[in-house]
């Protein structure tokens, strides 16, 4: 049986780049962005509270939705999935939407006055940051894309290997009660993994941790529906201590670094527990509306950045001052114009299949 709540929570946390991603021209801590204004701590305010949980939900959702597609396929039908989902669409992003991200951003930064094509040599041979702020090289919001498949090959082998110690068994199937405190318990070794194998602030062990723990212990239903029971006191922790963790970070004007690390990863753990606890209770369902975002939504995650910088980069000098508008109309356009764009790529056979979702229609 489809768990709805997963497809939900994951479209959900998608829609929520775009006000995301226009708020990072504003950071107050100096990140390289593709498009800068100003700093501003209300617009960074809104970055910290949400970066503490966001990608690491749709890791983790992502390792609890494996789970579901091996009970249904086998490994080699899984990677090649994970080829068609995952390394297509990594390819065609990076070297189709980048190069034009990037090329705003020389522009824009560095008053590049060369033509876009001749750019492409820029963005194949200067490689910096990766952040692709200066017109370098970068992945932009498809290292998730990298890293997931990167992931899910490591946990492919890493399930593989104990389910053969385990005599072919899935030691996910196993009926052992798992106590509510043993669940909040699993997020104490997030602060310690979040430094290994970390690439610009984005870790590899810490992502993979977080998708073992949606396939090991996650798709578990009776764990989900303790989460369920807990939710409201769970999720107000977990946005309590996203609260704190912004006030510290952005409001307090002192280094308080130990305080922060505890919210950030208090916040983060609660808040994702809490949500998965909320969603099972309140949007595990489907309607139309819901369906139409579940299939549209890959498409949204690999579309907006693209309209994001777009339009902030054509409205700079017109709106240039007015701090709410050329924060607001962006992300009015980029949702519009990322919607009807999805729309395109999945009517299309062509652009469905490089861009890793079902043909629709």
């Amino acid at each position: 049986m489809r768990k709805y709540y997963i497809d939900n929570l994951r479209w959900a946390a998608i829609l929520i780049l775009i006000p995301y991603h226009v708020a990072m021209a504003w950071n107050t801590w100096s990140e390289p962005n593709y498009i800068f204004f100003e700093g501003n701590r209300v617009y960074s305010s809104f970055i910290v509270f949400f970066s503490a949980f966001l990608m690491p939900l749709l890791f983790l959702i992502a390792g609890m939705s494996t789970r579901f597609a091996l009970s249904r396929r086998t490994p080699r039908q899984y990677l090649s999935e994970r080829v068609k989902r995952l390394l297509i669409p990594l390819f065609f992003g990076t070297l189709m939407f980048m190069p034009v991200l990037t090329y705003l951003a020389d522009c824009y930064h560095q008053n590049y006055d060369g033509s876009f094509l001749a750019h492409y040599s820029v963005f194949f041979t200067k490689y910096t940051d990766l952040t692709g702020a200066d017109g370098g090289f970068s992945f932009g919001q498809f290292w998730f894309l990298l890293y997931l498949f990167v992931i899910s090959l490591v946990s492919l082998g890493v399930i593989l290997v104990i389910r053969k110690l385990s005599f072919g068994k899935d030691v996910s199937e196993r009926k052992k009660n798992l106590p509510l405190w043993a669940v909040l318990c699993m997020g104490i070794p997030l602060p310690i993994f979040s430094e290994v194998l970390s690439i610009g602030g984005k870790s590899l062990m810490e992502f993979t941790y977080l998708f073992l723990l949606g396939y090991y212990v996650f798709s578990r239903e009776e764990v989900v529906e303790k989460l369920q029971k807990h939710c409201a006191w769970i999720l107000g922790v977990g946005v309590l201590c996203g609260a704190l963790n912004v006030y510290l970070f952005i409001w307090s004007g002192k280094d308080l670094a130990f305080a922060n690390t505890c919210m950030k990863f208090l916040a983060e753990w609660f808040t994702i527990l809490g949500l998965l606890g909320f969603g099972k209770a309140n949007f595990d369902l489907q309607n139309k509306i819901t369906a139409y975002f579940s299939s549209r939504s890959f498409a949204i995650f690999s579309l907006h950045y693209l309209f994001v910088v777009l339009t902030q980069y054509f409205l700079s000098k017109p709106l240039r001052g007015q701090t709410i508008l050329l924060f607001f109309v962006p992300v009015v356009l980029s949702y519009i114009l990322s919607l009807a764009a999805a729309e395109l790529v999945v009517r299309s056979r062509v652009l469905a299949f490089v861009m890793g979702v079902k043909k629709k229609g």
